[in-house]
């Protein structure tokens, strides 16, 4: 029991001395803390850079620099480039390939009309042409005295006999047909020529034309009038019509 006693006694000395030697410690650190905390605050005080108060002097240049601002104006008046083609180019585009001098002067409508125009003439010389060829070489055949070229009795009518056709009038009829579809082929071909024309005259005249301005109070007057006295005639009354616009 003794022996008990002593060790608790030991014991309890030895926690007395770690709680003072620890209360020491939290003392020590409590008392720098504040220096270590007023020693940083110094240092970045120091750190921060000192801004010059502006002098009268400056701040009547700043202003009269603002003033000087607000009093620049912008050009009010906008030049706006507005399209005018030329003929000469519309004349160049329409020949080079036809429809470039519409697109150039913005009548995208009359594209249909054109193309449709040469497509319309490109299968009439075409169907022309082959119906022309067809019956050219069977009015050859039939003329020549070559028992070997026979393409004419491909236009005989159906179940009519080679050796019992009159061939004299089979002769006229090939030359005819031939000459009917030569004829059409060619007008075709020259229409086309005058539509690549008429294209390259509507680009010029649509360019000269572009900015014609025309009024909307376009009318029609039937009035009476006085015709004067001339060498041949004596005064009469007559009708006049005038267009306004």
């Amino acid at each position: 029991m003794r022996l008990l006693a002593v060790r608790i006694t030991y014991c309890l000395i030895l926690l007395n001395i770690i709680n003072g030697y620890s209360q020491e410690i939290i003392k020590q650190q409590n008392d720098s803390l504040p220096s270590i905390i007023a020693d940083s605050i110094i240092q970045v005080v120091d750190t921060v850079p000192q801004f010059k108060q502006p002098s009268p002097s400056d701040t009547v240049q700043m202003k009269h620099l603002i003033a000087k601002n607000d009093t620049a104006t912008m050009p009010l008046n906008l030049e706006v480039k507005t399209f005018k083609p030329n003929p000469t180019k519309a004349i160049i585009y329409s020949a080079i390939f036809p429809g470039m001098g519409q697109i150039y002067n913005k009548k995208y409508w009359k594209l249909p009309i054109v193309y449709g125009g040469f497509i319309g003439f490109s299968y009439a010389i075409s169907w022309n042409g082959r119906y022309y060829t067809d019956y050219s070489n069977g009015y050859k055949d039939i003329m020549d005295d070559d028992q070997t070229t026979d393409r004419w009795k491909n236009f005989l009518p159906y179940g009519m006999d080679p050796e019992s056709v009159d061939k004299e009038w089979l002769k006229d009829v090939l030359k005819r047909r031939k000459d009917f579809y030569r004829r059409f082929r060619d007008l075709s071909i020259i229409g086309t020529v005058g539509m690549y024309a008429l294209c390259i005259i509507d680009a010029y005249v649509d360019a000269q034309l572009f900015d014609f301005d025309m009024s909307q109070d376009l009318s029609f007057r039937i009035e009476p009038t006085i015709i004067q006295k001339t060498d041949y005639l004596a005064n009469s009354f007559g009708v006049q019509c005038s267009i306004s616009f």
